[in-house]
C-alpha cells in the first residue's frame, strides 16, 4: 500500500489540489489576462500571489496563449534583468535547442547573443551579450515578446514575479521608463506583475509620480477568510483519515493570522505530528517546531533594529495597531515622542516587517509577532 501523502504545501506555491478559495480573484484575474489587460497584484508576503497567478495561467485552456514565468529576486541590476528576461522569453517560448539560437540570431542580432549551455543544454542555459548602457540596445530585448509572438501568431503571458526588485537598481526610474516606453505599445503581450514588498509595489504602481501608474489593473489582495480556511484543513485531514476539529483548524489560523503559506506549513507540521485524532497539544508542539526553526532569522532581525524600532514591534507584540503618539503608549514603550513614530514606520515597512492600512499597523509575519511576545524584554 502506498504511504499516505501529506495534503498540504509549503515552500512552494500551492497549486491544483494544494490550492484553495480566491474564486473572485481567480476570476478577474482569469478575465484579465484572457483579454489582455496588464494586471498588477499588490498584497504583504505570504499572502498567495504566485500561487493565484500559476492557478489561473494553468487554467487558461486556449492554445494561442502561451506564458512566460521570470523571477527577477536575483536580478540585482538592469543588466541582470536584461539576460534573465531574454533568457526566459526565449526558453519558455520554444522546445528546441535550435529554436533557441534560431530566436536570439533573428530577434537580437544587433547585440550579439551567446549561448552558455549547462549540464543540460535541453534546460538550463544563459545568454550574454554586449550592452552598452549609453545605445538603445535595451530596445531588442524589451521587444522580444511582442517579436516572438506576432511571427508565431500567439499570444504572451509575460508573468514577473517579486517586481519591486527592480526599484533597488541604480538610477530605476529611468529604468522603469525604458520598460514603459515599449512595453505600452505591444498588442501580442500581457504582463502580469507581482512581488513581496507591499509598500514598494504600491509606490512603483500607484504614485502618479512613476513611470508604471495605470499600466494596470491593480488587484489588492486580501486574506483568505478564516471560515474558508478552516473548511479546506478540516477537509484535508478528513481525506487522509485523520480527524481535527473546527476549533482546532481556527487555532491553526488564529497562530498563522490566516496567511496563506503559514496555515499550509503549519497544517503540515500538525499532520506530520498527529496520530489519527489532533489534539490540542499536537498544535502547540507544531508552533513551538516552526518558531524554533525560524529563530536564528528573527533574532538576526532584531539585532539589526533600534531600541526605538525594537519597542515600537514591542508595542505591536502586545496589541497596539493604532494610537502610537498617545502619550501613555510613548511612555509604557520608551517611544521617546510622537515626532519618532512616522520615522520609526517608515523605517520598518523598509525592512518589510511591518504593514500600515490607513491607521492600523500589522505584522508582516505572524510568526515573528509571536516569537517576540515569547522574548523576556516582552513579557
Amino acid at each position: 500500500m502506498a504511504p499516505i501523502i501529506n495534503p498540504f504545501v509549503f515552500g512552494k506555491a500551492a497549486e491544483g489540489e494544494y490550492f484553495t478559495d480566491r474564486q473572485e480573484d481567480a476570476k478577474r484575474l482569469t478575465a484579465n489576462l484572457t483579454h489582455g489587460i496588464n494586471t498588477i497584484l499588490i498584497s504583504p508576503r505570504r499572502w498567495g500571489k504566485t500561487s493565484l497567478v500559476k492557478k489561473v495561467v494553468s487554467e487558461i485552456d486556449n492554445p494561442e496563449i502561451k506564458t512566460v514565468f521570470l523571477d527577477i529576486f536575483q536580478c540585482k541590476s538592469e543588466w541582470e534583468f536584461y539576460h534573465a528576461f531574454a533568457a526566459a522569453i526565449i526558453k519558455q517560448t520554444a522546445t528546441k535547442l535550435e529554436e533557441w539560437v534560431e530566436m536570439a540570431k533573428t530577434f537580437l542580432s544587433s547585440i550579439s547573443p551567446k549561448f552558455t549551455f549547462g549540464p543540460d543544454p535541453m534546460s538550463d542555459f544563459s545568454i550574454t551579450f554586449d550592452w552598452d548602457k549609453k545605445d538603445d540596445s535595451y530596445m531588442d530585448i524589451l521587444q522580444l515578446p511582442e517579436k516572438i509572438a506576432q511571427k508565431r501568431g500567439i499570444r504572451l503571458l509575460v508573468c514577473l514575479d517579486e517586481f519591486q526588485q527592480m526599484a533597488e537598481f541604480t538610477d530605476t526610474v529611468t529604468f522603469q521608463k525604458r520598460l514603459r516606453s515599449v512595453w505600452q505599445h505591444q498588442q501580442h503581450v500581457t504582463y502580469c506583475m507581482f512581488g513581496s514588498k507591499k509598500h514598494l509595489m504600491e509606490n512603483m504602481f500607484n504614485d502618479q509620480s512613476m513611470p508604471f501608474y495605470k499600466f494596470g489593473d491593480l488587484m489588492f489582495l486580501k486574506k483568505i477568510p478564516t471560515h474558508e480556511w478552516v473548511a479546506f484543513i478540516c477537509a484535508k485531514f478528513r481525506e487522509t483519515g485523520k480527524t481535527i476539529t473546527e476549533q482546532q483548524a481556527r487555532k491553526i489560523c488564529e497562530a498563522t493570522e490566516t496567511l496563506s503559506s503559514y496555515v499550509q506549513q503549519l497544517s503540515w507540521v500538525v499532520w506530520y505530528k498527529s496520530g489519527e485524532t489532533v489534539t490540542n497539544s499536537d498544535i502547540n508542539e507544531a508552533i513551538d517546531d516552526l518558531l524554533e526553526q525560524n529563530k536564528v532569522f528573527f533574532q538576526r532581525e532584531v539585532e539589526q533594529l533600534t531600541e526605538l524600532q525594537l519597542n515600537f514591534l514591542r508595542a505591536m507584540a502586545n496589541g497596539v495597531a493604532s494610537g502610537f503618539s498617545r502619550k501613555d503608549t510613548i511612555k509604557k514603550y520608551r517611544l521617546e515622542s510622537s515626532a519618532n513614530i512616522q520615522a520609526i514606520k517608515k523605517s520598518l515597512l523598509k525592512r518589510d516587517l511591518i504593514d500600515v492600512d490607513g491607521d492600523k499597523t500589522s505584522f508582516n509575519d505572524s510568526l515573528f509577532k509571536i516569537w517576540l511576545k515569547r522574548q523576556r524584554y516582552y513579557n
